[in-house]
């Protein structure tokens, strides 16, 4: 028929190439490959480009550590700084790093899975030429993804990446989060939990079903055991609304009855919820007594993202009112927890969120990549803390770009 696209009668070399056959390897024996035998696999196949001294590191929980991963064929040293290394250069800015020594090269790749930051790969070479770099990067993508694939069956990635004792509550928590970061053309996230160790009510979720990216962020009352298995519930509640496409008043009144009915009424989680249309930049929420996010532009907070709330998740509160904002391209939207701003030494004043906005401010002007400012922000505030973190206090950054991403789906 006019104007169907006809099969291209164009002449396809399906030959395989040196690259493919690498890769290829990789592929074929991922199916049933033991989570101890991808170091050997993947050191054997940096040798057939001349590469040696293999490292595989990966991110500890706390985001200040690459540890590296133990293994048969690899090179294990001391952990790399995130902040001031090469390979937390390549980690940070998802991008190769090359490092002369003497008369060879360190190379220092992302792992990346999607978007979300594993940790980084290093090889030594003699020389690299583009060819080379190409195929080093396609590797350590396959690497970082088969490391979350085999993560599902092993302990062995969790035990690298733990650098204290966590405990139960936690345990649950991180077993629950989605990946601490996305990226697409139209929005980036990242998210951070402290204490890493010690967590126990605080999580967040995100979805992105098409063009709308669904967010929800919760903190359930108290500590330890009883607080993670409260955000277990409403997690698990929200993820059951959202993916039966129920609106965000809906989606409020299902977790609250999940958590009334499982916990009793003394027990509440405060929560907001978000959906976020990544083509026009259409923000909506519900506020179920958790504190406003904060709205960034052209590097600075310009204001509070306030909105009638209703009673926290469990207390029967009434039928929460949807707010609404028309982002611009290059917005972002700051969630936090109130253990961010409500922490002090004992005797002192809380931290404040005047405070937190004059931090804010600072991480913005000084660094641009949304992880980046997530994992500064948090680590300042800590610091600045004293390093006490006797309540949960999370951070979620959500930045708004907009167009389109289309042209990913399309073969030049």
């Amino acid at each position: 028929m006019e104007g169907e696209r006809k099969p291209s009668t164009v002449e396809v070399d399906r030959s395989e190439g040196f690259g493919e056959r690498l890769l290829g390897v990789l592929l074929d024996r991922a199916h049933e490959m033991p989570p101890r035998l991808i170091a050997p696999l993947v050191a054997e196949e940096v040798a057939r480009i001349g590469g040696r001294d293999l490292s595989i590191l990966l991110q500890d929980y706390e985001q200040m550590l690459l540890v590296p991963l133990p293994g048969r064929r690899l090179t294990v040293g001391g952990p790399e700084p995130i902040e001031n290394s090469s390979a937390g250069t390549a980690f940070l800015s998802r991008r190769a790093v090359e490092v002369p020594q003497d008369g060879s090269v360190r190379m220092y790749l992302p792992l990346l899975d999607g978007s979300a930051q594993i940790g980084a790969m290093a090889v030594t070479l003699d020389g690299v030429d583009d060819d080379g770099r190409r195929l080093l990067r396609r590797l350590a993508s396959l690497v970082a993804d088969m490391i979350v694939t085999k993560g599902a069956y092993t302990d062995e990635f969790f035990q690298t990446r733990r650098r204290a004792p966590m405990n139960v509550a936690a345990e649950i928590q991180w077993s629950l989060l989605p990946p601490l970061s996305m990226t697409v053309p139209q929005v980036e996230l990242a998210g951070i939990l402290e204490p890493a160790y010690d967590v126990a009510g605080d999580s967040f979720d995100y979805a992105l079903n098409g063009d709308i990216l669904h967010v929800a962020m919760i903190d359930a009352m108290g500590h330890g055991l009883n607080a993670a298995t409260m955000a277990t519930v409403a997690i698990g509640a929200y993820r059951h609304t959202r993916r039966s496409n129920t609106d965000l008043p809906q989606v409020y009144e299902f977790m609250d009855r999940a958590i009334n009915e499982q916990f009793g009424p003394d027990h509440f989680v405060t929560a907001q919820m978000m959906c976020l249309n990544v083509a026009t930049g259409h923000l909506q929420w519900v506020n179920a007594g958790h504190p406003a996010p904060l709205l960034i532009r052209d590097h600075a907070v310009v204001d509070r993202l306030e909105s009638p709330t209703t009673l926290p998740v469990g207390f029967g509160g009434e039928q929460p009112q949807v707010s609404e904002r028309m982002l611009v391209p290059g917005d972002r939207v700051l969630c936090f927890t109130d253990g961010l701003v409500e922490e002090h030494e004992v005797g002192g004043e809380p931290f404040g969120e005047d405070q937190l906005i004059e931090f804010t401010d600072r991480a913005v002007r000084e660094h641009a990549a949304v992880r980046t400012v997530v994992r500064t922000l948090s680590h300042a505030l800590k610091l600045e803390r004293g390093g006490i973190t006797s309540d949960d206090a999370t951070i979620l950054l959500i930045e708004w770009r907009g167009g389109d991403a289309g042209h990913l789906a399309t073969l030049e």
